[in-house]
């Protein structure tokens, strides 16, 4: 079986709060982009979840969440078959994209057919959580959405079904931990109050205003892993110079994007940094 895995993009990420349980309650706009990943999954005879992928730093074994994912709904329903499971990566690792959480959300959605488990959306997104906070996000299969709590809450915006972005995103060769830039987020004094807020963001995409003023869109995180990791800031200021004053991290970094008007303007882009920045990777995408 053949599955399509796609990244996400956080429009807006505010950190509200740190929970009791030492995770941080935040409100954010999901946007599913067209930057993706293939997973070719194939039924074994014994119980085993073996993990082939080439690319670096994507783990092989029980660290990797598709296994998990897998091996999640092996021992809730009993499932006495193995699987092998192919990724072929193109969404950057550890980027703030969502790579991972997308492809065990893939794994749970594409199981739940192939092992005829008949499991709803909300009950695989309530399995999914295990995984990761991203994981809910992917399960709903939503353009759009907005996420709160851990990021697990999520409310598909049905309303923004036909809104399409186009945007330049570019992502370091760097790898950004994100407990590292929580820890950091919690010691970090300073931090500004967004600008705007989600409600604000989503008016704006229902009206087909895309093109947002600068400061509009918003993320917590961002200071903290311009301090940590000085390249991202490069980035966000090659795209200013190319006049993308709209520009932002997602999740906890280090992928920044930026709103473009149109497919050619994000290509032209894209092709130009490819040529400048050998130690960036540029995409031309847009939301799916």
């Amino acid at each position: 079986m053949l599955i399509h895995s796609f990244a996400k993009l956080n429009l807006a990420l505010a950190i509200i709060n740190k929970r009791p349980d030492n995770y941080h309650n935040l409100n954010t706009l999901f946007e599913r982009i067209s930057l993706g990943d293939k997973i070719i999954l194939k039924t074994r005879r014994d119980k085993l979840i073996k993990i082939h992928c080439s690319a670096q730093g994507v783990p092989r074994d029980k660290a990797n969440l598709c296994w998990q994912a897998a091996r999640l709904l092996q021992d809730k329903f009993g499932i006495e078959k193995g699987l092998d499971i192919k990724i072929i990566k193109r969404i950057p690792v550890a980027a703030g994209l969502g790579g991972g959480s997308s492809n065990a959300a893939s794994v749970l959605l594409a199981l739940n057919k192939l092992w005829k488990l008949k499991l709803s959306k909300s009950r695989l997104a309530a399995l999914g959580v295990q995984l990761g906070s991203d994981v809910p996000f992917f399960i709903y299969n939503a353009p759009f959405a907005q996420g709160q709590g851990r990021g697990e809450k999520i409310r598909p915006l049905d309303k923004l079904h036909k809104v399409k972005l186009w945007h330049i995103l570019v992502t370091p060769k760097i790898h950004v931990s994100t407990p590292l830039v929580y820890k950091e987020f919690d010691a970090f004094s300073g931090l500004t109050k967004p600008a705007s807020n989600v409600k604000i963001i989503i008016s704006k995409l229902a009206k087909k205003n895309p093109l947002f003023k600068p400061g509009l869109l918003f993320n917590s995180l961002e200071p903290v892993t311009l301090k940590l990791y000085p390249e991202v800031g490069r980035i966000k200021a090659k795209l200013k110079r190319l006049g993308l004053r709209n520009n932002l991290m997602s999740g906890s970094g280090g992928a920044v994007f930026a709103i473009v008007a149109s497919k050619e303007e994000a290509v032209r882009v894209a092709r130009r940094l490819k040529k400048e920045q050998a130690t960036w990777r540029a995409f031309a995408v847009s939301t799916i």
